[in-house]
């Protein structure tokens, strides 16, 4: 029975069939390429670039932003044209010309690239999301005097945030006023630090308070309901009985569309109150140095259409032409490589590209398909192995209490519930290591009471100790707090104090204690071998590789262990006689 692949089928027909399938349309796509690049080289004419027109726009809008009119724009929008090689031209809505940077051809069929208006910014072209540039300041304006006084509040602000165990620098918004800011979440004495120090000038308050009374009106809000604004333009709601102000986000009871009547009030009360001391909006012109049209258009000739044509025809047959001869030279080791497989044959090949490559492998295939499900088989038998402690604690517990060695209360089913969800930690260990080797290994550190985490520990353990007759003690020097993820570090102690109650003897005992950042685990057990202990934190590593053994153990615990001890910047250390027992030590670093 001839085993020849259909034509229809054949590896050939469809690498053929793609190769020129993409050769069309890259041939097409490279003559419609040509086409547009060449019809955008002219329209590239009349406007450079984006950010040429951003960069002006940028400029325009900070001169009017801090000027009342346009009478000193002109050397400013001059030097610009003359950097960037474009006529710079500002006219009202009616087209009379405010300023430009040279005389030229009448604008009114040309159209404008923005509305130069510091009230009612253009977020197209800035990028952002307000409305109002924030360098209009107007009557918020600081004399000298008044912005010495901030700064010293600001100063006096940032001392207070340094004893409170945060840090702040102190920068000037647009208007000059000197703020205080920080990069990292405050506790509530940073907090308190903040707001005792924040004042408002006079000057700033008067202001304020006149744009208050004009966004209450404009939202018709009752007068009972006091309305204030902040320096920095947030508003707060009051009572006239009560002299607290919250913050509008936090008022409750008020709608949404009462809370955007009140913003959109707000901003439309700033533009009122700005616009004396800004200049009027203005349209802004950018065109050629001589013209006085903002698009070129271009259309190809028929001579060069039918030029065009004529290579794209060419070059595509060619290219079908040659993706023949060389995928029928490329298949052909291929196809080789098919029937020898299909024989079950050796498969000589001497080639050194991919399909040598491949040859070489299927040789290779069956050896590393044993070997592969060997290490699978040995890594499943270990990962369900490492999953029987916390299985074998809850069984314990569970049999102590059918035989009335426990008490069937609270404290029994909160053990429970802490063993099983320490076996749940352990199943999420597994994709730990693998995001460890990544890179990847995430921990959420927070003060952590090391008394409690290890009474916890101890606790949920000592019904195997009690099994294994095996002494459990804790010795915690003072209140030590570490800056940890506790249910890591959890993790961590028992992992240890489960490695030293499977290898320590009946009547021996197990110490569990901890000074500053420091934890350590000690046994009486049998020990390790100086030999062994470079390798004991290798994951699936026993030094005894039988599984019949009473002490078990998979070699995960203790590779998991540090891999969560480096993961919180520390390092764990082991020393250990045989006959005499096992120290292991948990240093973590101060925060």
């Amino acid at each position: 029975m001839s085993s020849r692949v259909p034509l229809r089928h054949s590896l050939v027909t469809r690498l053929l069939l793609t190769s020129i399938a993409i050769a069309v349309a890259a041939i097409a796509a490279t003559a419609w390429l040509a086409t547009r690049t060449a019809t955008r080289a002219i329209v590239a004419e009349q406007s450079r670039s984006l950010t040429d027109d951003k960069g002006v726009y940028e400029m325009l809008v900070g001169y009017a932003a801090t000027h009342p009119d346009w009478s000193g724009a002109a050397p400013l929008i001059s030097a610009r044209a003359a950097k960037l090689d474009r006529r710079i031209t500002l006219t009202t809505d009616d087209l009379r010309i405010i300023a430009e940077s040279s005389p030229g051809p009448s604008l009114r069929t040309a159209r404008p690239s923005a509305v130069v208006d510091p009230l009612n910014l253009d977020i197209g072209l800035t990028g952002g999301t307000e409305r109002i540039d924030s360098r209009a300041v107007g009557p918020y304006r600081l004399t000298d005097s008044d912005r010495a006084k901030l700064r010293d509040v600001a100063a006096a602000q940032v001392g207070c945030l340094r004893r409170a165990g945060a840090e702040g620098k102190v920068t000037d918004d647009p208007g000059g006023r000197p703020v205080v800011t920080t990069t990292a979440e405050l506790s509530s004495a940073a907090y308190t630090c903040l707001a005792a120090g924040a004042i408002v000038t006079p000057a700033e308050r008067k202001a304020l308070d006149t744009l208050a009374a004009s966004t209450a009106r404009c939202a018709e809000w009752p007068p009972e309901a006091l309305l204030r604004i902040g320096p920095d333009f947030s508003i707060s709601l009051g009572r006239s009985h009560d002299v607290v102000y919250l913050p509008l986000e936090r008022v409750r009871g008020l709608d949404s569309s009462t809370v955007a009547r009140l913003k959109s009030c707000l901003e439309q009360s700033r533009r009122n109150q700005l616009r004396p001391y800004v200049a009027p909006p203005a349209l802004l012109f950018l065109t050629g140095p001589s013209s006085g049209v903002d698009r070129t258009t271009f259309t190809l000739s028929r001579e060069n259409t039918i030029r065009i044509v004529g290579t794209t025809g060419a070059v595509l047959l060619a290219t079908i032409l040659i993706t023949v001869l060389v995928g029928r030279r490329l298949v052909r080791p291929l196809r080789a490589l098919t029937e020898a497989a299909d024989r079950q044959a050796p498969i000589a090949s001497t080639g050194r590209d991919e399909i040598g490559h491949l040859a070489r492998a299927l040789d290779a295939s069956a050896e590393r398909r044993d070997r592969a499900e060997a290490q699978r088989r040995a890594m499943v038998s270990d990962v369900a192995h490492e999953l029987r402690t916390p299985l074998t604690n809850i069984r314990s517990w569970l049999e102590a209490a059918q035989d009335d060695l426990a008490p069937t209360d609270a404290q029994l089913v909160t053990l429970l519930h802490e063993e099983a969800t320490q076996l749940q930690h352990i199943i999420d260990d597994l994709g730990d290591l693998a995001a460890a080797d990544a890179g990847t290994l995430r921990i959420h550190p927070a003060p952590t009471d090391v008394r409690d985490l290890v009474g916890q520990v101890v606790e949920s353990h000592r019904g195997v100790a009690h099994a294994a007759e095996v002494t459990l003690a804790v010795k915690v020097h003072g209140t030590p707090i570490v800056w940890a993820d506790a249910v890591r570090l959890r993790q961590v102690v028992g992992n240890l104090v489960s490695n030293a109650i499977r290898y320590t003897p009946a009547g021996g005992a197990v110490t569990v204690g901890a000074e500053g950042t420091t934890i350590t685990v000690r046994d009486t057990g049998v020990g390790i071998p100086a030999e062994h202990l470079p390798r004991i934190f290798d994951r699936f590593w026993r030094a005894d590789e039988s599984r019949s053994r009473a002490t078990g153990g998979s070699g995960l615990g203790l590779a998991i262990t540090r891999k969560l001890v480096e993961a919180h910047g520390g390092t764990i250390e082991v020393d250990s006689t045989p006959g005499e027992g096992s120290l292991f030590t948990v240093r973590l670093p101060d925060r």
